[in-house]
């Protein structure tokens, strides 16, 4: 048996007090770590995307 093996199937807590973080809020959370060049436009470009096909304007 692996040594994490057990814990293959365990659901990740939810919190009873905070409401989950929404995606543009989780992503944008990262950034400013955007060291590469064209980060910024290749993760708005993402979220278009996402956004497209979630049918958001």
């Amino acid at each position: 048996m692996n040594k994490y093996e057990d814990m293959l199937d365990v659901k990740r807590p939810v919190s009873k007090k905070h409401p989950p973080m929404p995606i543009k809020d989780r992503a944008a959370q990262f950034a400013p770590f955007a060291a590469l060049s064209g980060h910024r436009e290749a993760l708005a470009e993402e979220i278009k995307k996402y956004d497209e096909d979630l049918g958001y304007q």
